[in-house]
């Protein structure tokens, strides 16, 4: 892998590397890979198997799909290792739409990440693994506290919710400590979450009986338990496997975030991204193979919703007992992603602070552990509200639009910086440009156009919920006059 020389000034706060009240620099390429993998692999490969062969019906159609994905999203990370080796700073995509497009467009995504998708995603993930806990300990926490009716919302507590607020409380301690730390627990549950994988497809392989004339046949015959007709063969169908496979495949971008605490950035960062992609994509093949080789694609298929492919298969040779070794594995897989998530989405509103784009407090470092605590405890906090209030899933829904749009911009910015300021000999660079981020934009454009047909009004509260933004735009950079403008544009273009 080719280094690229580093870009940003001492000036700038987030690319700090180990000086007195700046970023730390204590994440090396283990770490780094850790989170890319760990915070991709969540449980996506345990749950989508089921629906994409309802989508596609055979197995090999299956995982050509998860093939297709896996370089799709080797094409975008190839793209941003090029963007975060430039500018290896806190922020990730923040930095790259704001110096190409200017601060107006890096506050929206700040703003749409931080209150929508940050929080809608750490609360979705707490939850998760409180739900899957309870399955784990059967039922042990189905109760509720109280209710109570709040503008038209009920907001609950009950074991469920307990545990996630718990659960999120406990990443967000764990994140407070050093960046070498947060690196360090991710690298442990990274390596839980592929043994987990490994575990259940080499034990299918070797425990389970199995028959590879499974490849041969289709699962059109199965139930389909709340799949669609229209979602079933065909284009429509191929397309709702791959809408399935790209999302869990989602989150490998999210290491950008901590550019400005990775040691070696221009050499590291790229090969976290691509590295990672690429072992996540093998992982999801060699599990999807263990699959259908324990299980004919019509008993795929005919997993209950409820269930998983991964407990189907699991119960094969562990038997009754796997009901509840597969929930407590998940639960502790999905509580890997969601301490990775943490730790890396609490960078984006401290580089908007920083930057005078938010609240100031937030681009405050701990003086003991130089880390955004301020940051983390309130983006926690945003997750606790939307715990309490069950509205995650809906504002989740709402901001997958928004999002995969800012994805095309922050890949898109790469042609701006390519014209503006072309690469010195050694720098690193995409390979197969323009052809690799034009491509990876294609599938960003038809994923978009999509969803305004597929679910216009998702499409449209999104951008509403971006547009909110805009406002507080205008009254963060008033108070603070000049700080918005200087985004630091000057020192990537002067690379």
């Amino acid at each position: 892998m080719e280094r690229a020389r580093a870009t940003s000034s001492s000036s700038d706060s987030t690319s700090h590397s180990g000086t007195p009240g700046g970023l730390v620099r204590g994440i090396g390429l283990f770490e780094t890979t850790a989170i890319v993998i760990g915070g991709v692999i969540g449980t996506g490969v345990f749950l989508k198997a089921r629906v994409m062969t309802c989508n596609v019906e055979t197995p090999g159609m299956v995982v050509a799909v998860w093939l297709v994905a896996g370089l799709l999203s080797i094409l975008g990370a190839l793209t941003y290792a090029e963007l975060a080796s430039l500018m290896p700073r806190a922020g990730g995509e923040y930095v790259f739409i704001r110096e190409a497009y200017g601060p107006l467009w890096g506050f929206l995504y700040g703003w749409t990440r931080f209150f929508v998708a940050n929080a809608g995603g750490q609360a979705a993930l707490a939850t998760g693994s409180a739900i899957f806990l309870n399955a784990f300990t059967g039922g042990a926490l189905d109760q509720e506290y109280f209710a109570v009716p709040i503008l038209g919302r009920t907001w609950s507590v009950g074991g469920i919710q307990a545990v996630a607020l718990a659960t999120l409380g406990l990443v967000t301690l764990v994140n407070s400590a050093s960046v070498a730390v947060g690196g360090r627990v991710a690298g442990m549950m990274t390596v839980l979450k592929v043994g987990l994988v490994v575990g259940v497809g080499g034990a299918a392989l070797l425990l389970a009986q199995g028959d590879w004339t499974n490849f041969a046949l289709s699962g059109a015959a199965g139930s389909c338990e709340g799949v669609g007709a229209a979602a079933r063969g065909g284009l429509a169908g191929f397309g709702a496997a791959m809408m399935g496979a790209l999302w869990a495949y989602n989150g490998w971008n999210e290491v950008t975030y901590v550019g400005g605490e990775v040691r070696d950035p221009q050499r590291n960062l790229p090969l976290a991204l691509i590295g990672g992609i690429a072992a996540v994509a093998a992982l999801y093949l060699f599990v999807n193979a263990a699959y259908f080789y324990v299980l004919t694609p019509a008993q795929v298929a005919s997993v209950p919703a409820a269930s998983s492919v991964a407990t189907a298969v699991a119960i094969r040779f562990l038997g009754s007992t796997a009901t509840i070794v597969m929930a407590g594995a998940m639960a502790a897989s999905v509580l890997g992603t969601l301490q990775i998530v943490t730790l890396s989405n609490a960078r984006v509103p401290y580089a908007m602070a920083r930057d005078g784009l938010f609240f100031r407090s937030l681009g405050m470092l701990s003086a003991r552990t130089h880390v955004p605590v301020r940051a983390l405890v309130m983006q926690s906090a945003w997750g606790a509200v939307l715990i309490l209030s069950g509205s995650f899933d809906t504002l989740s829904d709402y901001a997958i639009f928004a999002m995969l749009l800012f994805v095309a911009l922050a890949t898109s910015s790469l042609f701006v910086f390519r014209r503006t300021a072309p690469a010195k000999d050694g720098e690193y660079r995409t390979w197969g440009y323009p052809i690799v981020p034009i491509l990876f934009l294609l599938v960003c454009a038809v994923l978009l156009v999509n969803a305004v047909i597929t679910t216009p009004r998702q499409a449209l509260a999104g951008l509403g919920l971006m547009a909110l933004g805009v406002p507080f735009y205008f009254y963060w950079s008033s108070r603070t006059p000049g700080a918005a403008p200087a985004s630091g544009r000057a020192k990537v273009l002067n690379r």
